[in-house]
Parts: structure tokens; C-alpha cells; sequence
């Protein structure tokens, strides 16, 4: 065991910390299961962006909000910047990843720090390709400053196109948007729709822009164009007034990362955006997969009552739901499994689930997750883990899985050329 969980944070053995070691029974399960003969493609993981952050700020455009970004940041630190809050998402310490990894001895290679240390957990993991995502920044959605929003938005995102997504094919990201500022985030479109390793652009749901708003529906209309996927991911802020009658923080996790991709699915399709955009695609991330049955037989029940309300809307809510894509993590394992198969079964998990493992937070899902449910297929587990976002994104997968021949022997092989092939 590499470290004692009862030792304090401020005692660990940062200087001995390995992402790969650290990771030692992930790369066992991995290896136990075969994964590293199935495409494994997650969609939803994370980097601390502040371990960069000096680094990142300087990007920033706006020489005055520069200058008090950096003063900020020096004597106070990104917190402060990002308008974070105190939380336990770190849980006291006890996940010591969070801690060491900035301790953790990366050789110098030319490439930046960030790029070997995420291929390490990535390799741990058996995942071949893996989006990113900030963490820190996913509170800025409730900033009481736009122009930070936008600011720290564009500087991050030149800082990943410039320096991460160009130095391995393995990572990719769908980019933040500052969905605070609809001309902005048009803008960022724009400018970024194009670039290497960009698969998609993605929205903090946490804030309180309606979706429906005619300022976006440019920004819809040119993703859609571009055949770049929309994806709004999950998170939650304990200052909420809905959040903040919790009083622990099971609670407030529970349903923060839950409620605001509710909110804004149901305005979504209520509003009559999927027959406006038939072809966007939209992603549902990091809210697990319990939401979605309980959203569909709400919708369908009162549209049924009130259809005058959604004349938009050629079909049931749920219909349009079902088109949507969602990811897996955290996927709720309850002991009741029928709940939890009822779900694949009412989202058409087969084409429509994306695995994500939601790495390094501390309630992240290894592939194992997918591969060890008893009611899928051994076909459906590769949809999941990797080829539907083979699929959705348009991933050339030829550099891990190259024609006639994969990583190691295996007698389907084929499969993971192929598009994906819904289950008997």
C-alpha cells in the first residue's frame, strides 16, 4: 500500500507520489477484464487547472482584469480568482490525489507536465482517449462578473489549444463556453470550432441563463452547422438558494449536480429546441443516469395535459430525450439492478450512453463499471465504453486500433472499426 489513509495530509509522501502506482488496482482490473482489447473513450474527466494557473492567467486578454488576476492570485490563490467556495468534495485530505499530484515527479520530456501525468491515469485505466475538462472553473457560472467568466474562458481555452490538446492525439476536449455572455460564447465558437483535439463545446449548467433565450440561438445554429456536439455539464454551488437549505454535503452533491441539468433538459425540450436543431447534439454530463426516467414521466404526463403549452413539439418529451446522449458517471449503483437496467433500457443506452469516469474526484467509475453489469451484452459494453463516441464525435482511432490488427490479439477485433452495433 502506497499510503496509509489514516495519514494526515500535511504528513504524505508527496516526493513519492506516482499516478500510475497509485493506480495500481485500476491497471489490475483493467488487465483482469480484457479492456485493453475494447476502445475505452471517456468523456467526462478532469485536470486541476490550477496547477497551471499562473501559467493560464497569463493568456488572459484584458490587461486591467489581468493585473488583478495575478495580484489576486498571489497572495490569495485561484480560489479566490475562480470565486470558488469551501466544499468537501477534497474530502479532509483523505483522497490523496489531489494533494501529491502536485508533488509527483514527471521527467522532463519537452511536453508539458500536465500531458504525461494525465496519460499516466489514462494508461492506469485502460482509456484511450480522454476529454477534458477544468474543475475549479466549473463555479464560474454564478460569478457576479461576466467579463471574468469571459476572460478566464478564453485564456483557458488558448492555454489547452496551444500547449495540451496538440501534444498527444489521446486527449481532446469540448471547450468552456461563457454561456454568461451569448455574443462571447458565439464568438468562442468561432474561433475555436475548428481547432485541433476541439471535439465539441460544453456549458457549465450551474447558472441561471435560460436555454431558450433567443441570444443563443445563433451559437445553436452554427454548432449544429459545424456538426459539433453541445454538452452541458453538471455541477452544483452551496450558495444556491435551492442548495443552500441543505446542510450536509451528501445533500447538497445529491442534488446540485442533478437539479440544474434537469432544469435546463426540460427547457430544452419543452421550448422545442430539438425540432429547431434536429441536428445538434447534446450531452448531458456528470448528473448520473437516476434524473432521466423520473424527468421523461414528468414531461410526458403533464404534456399530455397541457400540449397547448409545447406547440413546438411533434412528440413526447420523453421521445426527444431519448435522442439525447448522457454519460455514465456517477452511475447510481443501487441494489436494486432492475432500477438501474429499466434506465438503459428507457434512455436506449445502446447508442445513446457515454462512459466517463469523472477522474480524479473522489466518486470517479473505472470501465469495470460498464463491463461488469450482468444485463448488457458483451456488444453494448463496447458501445458504451468507447464506440458510441467513436461515433458521436468523429474520432480517427486508427493510432490506438489500427487496420487488422489492435494493441493485442482478439478475435473482435473488427468491432472496433465499425460504427456502433445496437445489441440483440
Amino acid at each position: 500500500m502506497l499510503f496509509r489513509s489514516s495519514t494526515p495530509a500535511f504528513d504524505m509522501n508527496i516526493e513519492g507520489f506516482h499516478t500510475g502506482q497509485h493506480l495500481a488496482n485500476a491497471r489490475k482490473q483493467a488487465d483482469m477484464r480484457g479492456l485493453d482489447d475494447v476502445l475505452v473513450v471517456d468523456v467526462d474527466c478532469h485536470h486541476y487547472e490550477t496547477d497551471n494557473f499562473a501559467e493560464i492567467l497569463e493568456y488572459i486578454e484584458d490587461p486591467s482584469l489581468k493585473q488583478v488576476a495575478l495580484n489576486t492570485y498571489a497572495y490569495k490563490g485561484p480560489s479566490a480568482v475562480l470565486y470558488d467556495q469551501p466544499g468537501y468534495q477534497d474530502l479532509g485530505g483523505r483522497v490523496t490525489r489531489y494533494l501529491e499530484r502536485k508533488g509527483e515527479k514527471i521527467p522532463e520530456d519537452g511536453r508539458p507536465r500536465e500531458v504525461a501525468q494525465t496519460l499516466r491515469w489514462m494508461d492506469a485505466l485502460s482509456v484511450d482517449y480522454a476529454c477534458l475538462f477544468p474543475t475549479p472553473m466549473l463555479f464560474l457560472g454564478l460569478h457576479p462578473q461576466p467579463e471574468v467568466e469571459v476572460n478566464m474562458a478564453r485564456a483557458y481555452n488558448r492555454w489547452i489549444t496551444d500547449n495540451i490538446l496538440p501534444a498527444n492525439k489521446r486527449l481532446r476536449s469540448m471547450l468552456y463556453l461563457p454561456f454568461n455572455d451569448p455574443d462571447a460564447t458565439y464568438r468562442m465558437v468561432q474561433e475555436y470550432g475548428k481547432k485541433d483535439g476541439v471535439i465539441g463545446f460544453m456549458v457549465v449548467s450551474t447558472r441561471y441563463k435560460p436555454v431558450y433565450d433567443n441570444a443563443y440561438m445563433k451559437t445553436y445554429a452554427l454548432l449544429e452547422e459545424m456538426g459539433l456536439p453541445l454538452s452541458f455539464h453538471a455541477s452544483y454551488h452551496w450558495n444556491d438558494q435551492l442548495v443552500s437549505l441543505t446542510n450536509r454535503f451528501i445533500t447538497a452533491h445529491a442534488v446540485g449536480f442533478t437539479f440544474f441539468n434537469a432544469v435546463h433538459c426540460a427547457n430544452w425540450v419543452v421550448n422545442g429546441l430539438p425540432e429547431r436543431f434536429p441536428k445538434l447534439k447534446v450531452i448531458w454530463i456528470e448528473s448520473g443516469l437516476a434524473w432521466i426516467p423520473w424527468l421523461m414521466q414528468r414531461l410526458d404526463n403533464d404534456y399530455r395535459m397541457r400540449t397547448s403549452e409545447a406547440p413546438a413539439l411533434k412528440r413526447l418529451p420523453s421521445e426527444y430525450m431519448r435522442d439525447m446522449y448522457y454519460t455514465t458517471q456517477p452511475m447510481e449503483m443501487v441494489n436494486n439492478h432492475k432500477a438501474l437496467e429499466l434506465t438503459f433500457e428507457m434512455i436506449n443506452a445502446d447508442t445513446q450512453l457515454l462512459y466517463s469516469s469523472d477522474y480524479p474526484h473522489w466518486d470517479m467509475d473505472l470501465p469495470s463499471t460498464i463491463w461488469d453489469l450482468p444485463f448488457l451484452s458483451e456488444q453494448s459494453k463496447r458501445n458504451i465504453l468507447g464506440l458510441n463516441a467513436k461515433r458521436i464525435f468523429g474520432l480517427d482511432v486508427s493510432d490506438r486500433f489500427p487496420e487488422n490488427h489492435g494493441r493485442a490479439a482478439s478475435p473482435l477485433v473488427d468491432t472496433w472499426r465499425q460504427d456502433v452495433v445496437p445489441a440483440e
